[in-house]
Order: C-alpha cells, then sequence, then structure tokens
C-alpha cells in the first residue's frame, strides 16, 4: 500500500507540512520530569532533615540492620554482593545494546549523561554530608567509614530512568531485582547504612527527572507512510493520507468510503499546557485530570470510549473508527470526517464592534475540522455569511439543534467539559455537531452537567446574544435545568476559549446572568464555590511562610537568645508588659472606629486591627496597615471616597497627637534634666535645644508662605487633605462623642505600647524615669513608620535601644534586651493571631 501526498495542498498544508513531524525525533521538555525533580529534591532535603535531627531513630536502624546481618553466614553473602556487582554493570550494558539495537541511540546519550551527573552528585554530597554520622558507620575491618552516599546504585537507575522503562516490563523487572539485591548487599556487607541506601536512590531518581528536563525527552514523530500502515493494519482502507496541523491527519479511503480525521496522542500533546492545566487543577475542584498525567494508553482508551459513548447516546460527534498504538510515545485515533467548522470560525461575536477570533487556538484534544477549504468542505462557507459580517449569526432552528445535542448527551450523564466555539460545529445543511470530547467523563454528576450547561449558554450567547441563548435553551431543557445553571455562570467554570471570548465583551456575562434570572425570578443567584485554592489565598500562605522565616531569623539572629531573655526577666513586670500590649489591639478598635462616623461591628474591627499585626510582617512601614484598613472599609460597604478620607483623618490626627505626645514628654525630659537628680547621666537636649528647633521650625513655614513655588508645591500637596479629609472632619464635628473617643484611642494606645516598653525595662533590671521611655517609644516609632524594611525590623530596635541609653542612661546591653522583649510582646508574637484573625475576614470577605 501506498500513501502518496497531494501535489495541489494550499499554503495552509505545506506549513503544516513544515513543522517538525516527518520522523525524525523532536525533543520536548515535558512537565512530568519537572514535577517529578522537585519531589525528589524535596525527598532527599526530608532525608537529610532526619539524619541531621532524628539521630537516635537513624543510629538504632542501623544498629538494627548490623546485628541482623551479622546471623547470616558469611560466604554467601560475598558471593551475592559479587554477583550484584556484576548485574549493576551487566543490566545497564545490556539495556544501552537493546536501544542503540532499537535505533535509539539518543536516549542512551541522555543516560550516560544522566549517569554521570548522578556520579559528580554523589561525590559532592558525600563532602558536603560527610559529617552527618548517622549517614555513615565505620567499614568493616579498617577504621575508616562507609560514605554518606551509597554511590554504586545512582548512576545506574539515573541512566535506566533517563533512557525510560515504560512499556518494557523485563527490563523494569531486571532493574528493580538488581537495585534491591545490591541494595541489600551493601547494607549485609556493612558497606552502606540504610538512609545512605536510600539517600543514593533518591539521588539517582532525581537527576535522571533534571536531566530528562533540562535536556528534553527525544519523541520520534510517526511519518504519514507509518499512520497509512497502521491504519492499514486495523482495517482501513488508505489511500493518502494529508496532514492538515499539528497531530491532525485527512486520511482518504479506496472503493468510495468516507474520509477520516485521524488524531495523533504523543508527547508534543501531552506536554502541550500541562503547567496551566495543573494550575487550573489546583484552583478548580471540578477540573478535569490533565492530559499529560494520564499514560498513553489510558488517554487513549479515554478518548474512544468517550466517542463511542457519545454516538451511542445518538449525538452527532466524531465515531471513532480505530484506534491504533504506535509504540510507547505516540498512537492516535481515527474518526470518521464532518463537514462542519466550529462557530468561531462561521459567526461574529454578538457584539457589532468585536471581530470573531478565527484563529484562537483549539480546545486540546479537538482542534477545529478546518484546515483549508478542500479539506473542511467549501459548501459550509458559500451557504454562511463572511466572517466579518456583523450580521452573521446562527439561526434560532441551529441554536436548538445545538441545545438537543447536549441533552442527548446529558440523558446519558456524559459530561463534555471542553464546550467553547471551536467544540461546537455547524455542517452546511445547519447540523450541529459536538466534538472535543477528550476531558468529558461518562456516568458525570450533577455539578458536571450543570456546568456544561452554563459553557453552552455562554458559548450560544457570545454568537446569538443572551435572550436568543436563554430561549432556545428553555424550549429544549426547561426552565429547572437553566436555572440550575445559573450559579455556575463563572469565568473560571468555562473552557478558555470561551473565557477569552467573554473577556473581550465585559458587560455580557451580567446581560446573560441579567437574561436568566428574569426569565427565572426563583432561580438561586449565589454563586456555586468552585475553587478549591484562591490565589489571595496562595498569597496568604507565602507571607505566612515568609514571614515565618522572618521570625525565626529575628528569634535566633541575636546574640543573646530571646528564650533565655524570657526566661530571665521578671515574671510580674512581664506580665504586666504584655498586659498592656494586649489592651493596646481594643483601645485601637476604639480609635480606628471614632474616626469613622459610619456604625461599624467591634468584632469585626477588633480582626482588622489584629490582623494589621501580620500584615506588617510582610510589608514595610505602615503601608500594609492602611491597605488593609482601607480594604475592611470598602467591604463593611462604605464608599472608597469616604473610606480613603476615614483613613486620612485618622492618619492626620494620628501624626498631630504623636508629635504632641512627643514635645510633651521632651520638655518633661529637659526639665528632669535640668534639676538634675532625676535623670543623672541622660544627655538629652537641654531647652535651648527645643527653642532651636522650634525657631527651625518656623522659618520653614514662613519661607513655604513667602516662596511661591514652595507655596504652590505646599497647595499640590494639601489639596488630596483640603478636598477629603477635612469634608470627612466636618462630618465627624457633627458626632463630637466618636471624635473624642478617637482621639482618647489614639492618645492612650501610645501610652499602652510607653507602658509596655516601661514595664520590658523594670523587667531587665532597669529603673529608667518614665519620661525618657516615652520619648524614646515616641521618636523610634516615628522613624519606623517610615523604614522600608517590613515591620521596620531593625531600624525600630537599633532606635529604641539608642535612644534608652541616651536618655535614660541604660547601657547598651541591657536597653537593647528590653527592646527585645518589648519586640517579642508586640511585633512577634501577635503573629499568630493576626494571621488568624486574617483568615477569619477572609471567610467573612469582610476583607
Amino acid at each position: 500500500m501506498a500513501t502518496v501526498i497531494q501535489a495541489d495542498e494550499s499554503q495552509e498544508q505545506r506549513s503544516a507540512q513544515s513543522a517538525p513531524r516527518g520522523g525524525h525525533a523532536d525533543r520536548v521538555r515535558h512537565p512530568a520530569a519537572l514535577i517529578r525533580l522537585v519531589s525528589g529534591l524535596c525527598w532527599i532535603a526530608l532525608v537529610l532533615l532526619l539524619a541531621g535531627y532524628a539521630r537516635s531513630s537513624a543510629l538504632g536502624l542501623d544498629t538494627d540492620v548490623s546485628r541482623a546481618a551479622d546471623l547470616l553466614p558469611w560466604p554467601p553473602v560475598k558471593l551475592a554482593a559479587a554477583l550484584c556487582g556484576g548485574a549493576l554493570l551487566l543490566v545497564p550494558l545490556g539495556y544501552a545494546v537493546d536501544r542503540v539495537v532499537c535505533a535509539d541511540g539518543r536516549r542512551v546519550a541522555d543516560g550516560v549523561l544522566a549517569a554521570v551527573l548522578a556520579y559528580g552528585l554523589s561525590l559532592g554530597l558525600d563532602l558536603l554530608a560527610g559529617d552527618l554520622t548517622t549517614l555513615t558507620h565505620a567499614l568493616p575491618g579498617s577504621g575508616g567509614r562507609t560514605d554518606p552516599v551509597y554511590g554504586h546504585l545512582a548512576p545506574v537507575l539515573a541512566f535506566m530512568t533517563a533512557i525510560g522503562t515504560a512499556g518494557r516490563r523485563r527490563w523494569r523487572t531486571a532493574l528493580a531485582v538488581t537495585l534491591t539485591l545490591s541494595g541489600l548487599s551493601g547494607l549485609v556487607t556493612g558497606y552502606a547504612t540504610p538512609l545512605s541506601l536510600v539517600l543514593s536512590l533518591l539521588l539517582g531518581w532525581t537527576t535522571a527527572h533534571a536531566t530528562r528536563y533540562a535536556v528534553g525527552e527525544p519523541v520520534g514523530t510517526p511519518t504519514e507512510g507509518q499512520i497509512g500502515a497502521a491504519l492499514a493494519a486495523s482495517g482501513v482502507r488508505t489511500d493518502t493520507v494529508l496532514a492538515i496541523g499539528p497531530s491532525r491527519y485527512l486520511v482518504t479511503q479506496r472503493d468510495g468510503r468516507p474520509d477520516l480525521d485521524v488524531h495523533l496522542l504523543d508527547r508534543h500533546v501531552q506536554a502541550s499546557g500541562l503547567l496551566g492545566h495543573l494550575w487550573l487543577a489546583l484552583r478548580l475542584r471540578t477540573a478535569p485530570r490533565p492530559l499529560g498525567l494520564r499514560p498513553l494508553r489510558a488517554g487513549l482508551e479515554h478518548q474512544a470510549l468517550l466517542g463511542h459513548a457519545a454516538s451511542a447516546a445518538g449525538a452527532r460527534t466524531r465515531t471513532p473508527v480505530a484506534a491504533v498504538e504506535l509504540g510507547p510515545d505516540a498512537a492516535l485515533v481515527a474518526y470518521h470526517r464532518i463537514d462542519a467548522r466550529p462557530f468561531a470560525d462561521l459567526f461574529t461575536e454578538c457584539v457589532p464592534a468585536a471581530s470573531a477570533d478565527s484563529g484562537s487556538a483549539s480546545v486540546a484534544g479537538s482542534p477545529s475540522v478546518a484546515g483549508s477549504p478542500s479539506v473542511a468542505g467549501s459548501a459550509s462557507v458559500a451557504d454562511r455569511p463572511s466572517v466579518a459580517d456583523p450580521d452573521s449569526s446562527p439561526t434560532d432552528a441551529e441554536l436548538r439543534d445545538a441545545w438537543q445535542q447536549l441533552a442527548l448527551l446529558q440523558r446519558r450523564r456524559i459530561a463534555h467539559r471542553s464546550i467553547s466555539p471551536q467544540t461546537v460545529l455547524l455542517d452546511a445543511e445547519g447540523k450541529v455537531h459536538l466534538v472535543g470530547l477528550a476531558r468529558g467523563e461518562i456516568a458525570a454528576g450533577d455539578l458536571l452537567l450543570r456546568l456544561d450547561v452554563a459553557g453552552m449558554l455562554a458559548v450560544l450567547a457570545v454568537h446569538a446574544g443572551p435572550e436568543r441563548a436563554v430561549r432556545a435553551a428553555i424550549d429544549v431543557l426547561g426552565r429547572g435545568a437553566v436555572g440550575a445553571a445559573l450559579p455556575l455562570l463563572q469565568p473560571i467554570a468555562l473552557a478558555r476559549d470561551t473565557r477569552a471570548a467573554l473577556a473581550r465583551h465585559k458587560q455580557l456575562a451580567g446581560e446573560l446572568r441579567a437574561e436568566v434570572q428574569r426569565q427565572m425570578p426563583q432561580a438561586a443567584t449565589e454563586p456555586v464555590r468552585l475553587e478549591r485554592l484562591r490565589p489571595r489565598t496562595v498569597l496568604t500562605v507565602v507571607g505566612g511562610i515568609v514571614a515565618g522565616f522572618g521570625l525565626l531569623q529575628f528569634l535566633f539572629g541575636m546574640d543573646r537568645n530571646p528564650i533565655s531573655l524570657v526566661a530571665d526577666s521578671d515574671p510580674l513586670w512581664l506580665t504586666a508588659a504584655a498586659l498592656f500590649a494586649a489592651v493596646s489591639y481594643p483601645i485601637a478598635t476604639f480609635a480606628f472606629s471614632g474616626f469613622v462616623p459610619e456604625k461599624l461591628s467591634f468584632r469585626a474591627t477588633l480582626a482588622a486591627q489584629t490582623a494589621g499585626s501580620f500584615v506588617k510582617l510582610v510589608s514595610p512601614g505602615g503601608i500594609g496597615g492602611i491597605a488593609l484598613n482601607t480594604r475592611y472599609l470598602q467591604c463593611a460597604g462604605i464608599p472608597t471616597a469616604q473610606a480613603l478620607s476615614s483613613i486620612g483623618a485618622t492618619q492626620l490626627f494620628g501624626l498631630v497627637l504623636h508629635m504632641l505626645q512627643l514635645a510633651v514628654f521632651s520638655a518633661l525630659v529637659g526639665t528632669a534634666v535640668g534639676k538634675g537628680p532625676v535623670e543623672e547621666g541622660s544627655a538629652f537636649p537641654t531647652d535651648l535645644v527645643l527653642v532651636l528647633a522650634a525657631v527651625a521650625g518656623a522659618v520653614v513655614t514662613v519661607s513655604v508662605v513667602a516662596v511661591p513655588s514652595l507655596r504652590r508645591r505646599a497647595q499640590t500637596l494639601l489639596r488630596p487633605l483640603r478636598a477629603e479629609v477635612l469634608p470627612r472632619l466636618l462630618d465627624l464635628a457633627q458626632q463630637p462623642g466618636k471624635l473624642a473617643v478617637g482621639v482618647a484611642g489614639q492618645l492612650l494606645v501610645s501610652m499602652c505600647f510607653v507602658l509596655s516598653l516601661y514595664c520590658c525595662t523594670r523587667a531587665v533590671g532597669q529603673h529608667p524615669g518614665f519620661n525618657p521611655v516615652a520619648v524614646s517609644f515616641l521618636a523610634g516609632n516615628a522613624v519606623g513608620n517610615v523604614a522600608p524594611t517590613p515591620g521596620a525590623v531593625g531600624a525600630v530596635e537599633g532606635l529604641l535601644a539608642g535612644a534608652l541609653a541616651w536618655t535614660a542612661g541604660m547601657d547598651r546591653g541591657t536597653a537593647f534586651a528590653a527592646v527585645l522583649l518589648f519586640r517579642l510582646l508586640t511585633f512577634v508574637l501577635p503573629v499568630l493571631p493576626g494571621w488568624a484573625a486574617f483568615v477569619w475576614l477572609q471567610r467573612r470577605r469582610a476583607i
């Protein structure tokens, strides 16, 4: 049987033919290899952690194995060790010869590279982990010690895994037996420990997948001749085989038999978009299983099964004719060809200003039939208006036919799962076909069936408008089925092409939901929770990990252990310091609520202030707290402008009151220094310095008023204050009691922290004056709000310790100890309650 390539193919067909598909080996970086690489690294890290911290368990296991080995007769053990050593050389050598004979030399080269890397990494890990005695023990009959990595196994496993043993059961069995016996031999003869043996296997397996992902896996793509021969062997009377696109072939038959549409399944198809599908599966509870995680045979069987099930249900779809496996890396499914084109190619979208995207990618596993007019059939194009025609849209009969095809699938509980403008086809006779069932399911649950209804609603609404799409759905499915799909009309639940079409028309999704609700006012409108993992949840987890790492660095990166610091402190003063730090949160709640005229929930507001302890750990200065409070007010139903004005008023009053407190306590400290005995040894500036500072401030104010350019700049900076904050303050003036609560709360919050710092200094055995401690905190906190580090870590500690030593006469060591204790109570310990409050607010949708 000869395979002929037609000479009069179109330019599109010739470009498809020029793609890397001609029998030579191509390379594919399969994301599954990356996943296995990451998991292997995690397991290696876990073994090293066990070796470093679970010393007693590891040493006990090694001792038990050594005692059991002593009970075995020695001559047979030595003979078995020699045989295993020979097998470690013969098995990979024999496999390499077998692959070279089968013209698979490129994989053998990859295996050699992986083996060399595995051996090198074993030597490197021996040097790095040589101090871990749990990985080694004394060599039998000498004074040395074994290697931390039993390096004999890693290169062999890396070599065989990099080449690949899928579909070769005998070689896999030989490898498993050889590795098992060699590992046992190493344990019995005393040249390996249990952990070194496990580490060697993990290192070889991980290195193999690292090599496969780095250089790619060579994949041989079958030629048209090989495809024709394989189909002929399955009973197809092949005449010509014509490539019409990536992984797509048109096969004509002799004796007037119908043409076939052949889909090639290979590593290219499996690897295409796998990471995106994995991310979708991680986020979406109802996401289909990615094709790349299925074995090739499983994907072949699933695709053929869905095609036969849909055809048996009476739906118009591609009917499988033959399914052929071409080896471990490729398989094909042949369908009866349908002379039809996708809705995306035939109709414009329902909004006249937008044009149809006829070049969008097909859903994986179900590309459109259209390749060229000679392939797809020109009748369907001639009977339809041009794609650029804004009046092009399906008729009501075609819309009802589309719903009838879906109803046939739903009656047999077959879920399509990939309904999009590319998988809904229309032929020249006006009949609708549903294709692209590769990701479908049989015996599907109600949720998946409702998702199909939602997907079809969105597709037809894109090309015919929401009103016609909903009316046709009700005519065929009834009001109950359409109303049940309303909560599932969510972008994340739709196919990629459908989401892209809706994204081009921002109002279309809302109009579709409104039309369904208008037709069925009693239908449930609350969206169904389909996401198992939201992006903000990922950000929360990442923030928690970063925060935890920062906490560990803060707790154990200092010269003095914080745990011993707490243990040696005075428990009464420490308790008082913790009490004042805890009381600051409800007082901060009153202070925040006092500048918001609207009524707020005290519990939710308290949670928001507590959550600020977590947010500030991953954001510089006070930016995180401001953003959190703004978001909280917005979710509480306060318009954005008023929410920002309330935050601005809070910050303005806080700044003014903070500076007033700093000036008052500075004056008190200066007075105390002038009298002498109260603050002996203090070097705080005298009244003359304070007067000079006041004069400098007055000079700056006069300069701004007198110089026009400075005055205009100041007016620009103060315009938001005059336009937004001052009107908000006028509203607050109508509620003097609420404003008084806010001002008093601002003052008391600062005093709570001052008292907490003062109690911390007393807890470490110091007796400073209250006024110097207050000045130290107020000055350090002011600088901390503008420090660029998260939570002002480093800046606050240094400033507070220096200020205490300067104003209160404390030595720097004890001052730093007091500051560490204060930061433990006000910055470190509130992180976990703050994280819990943050998660609670998220679940209540309060932020």
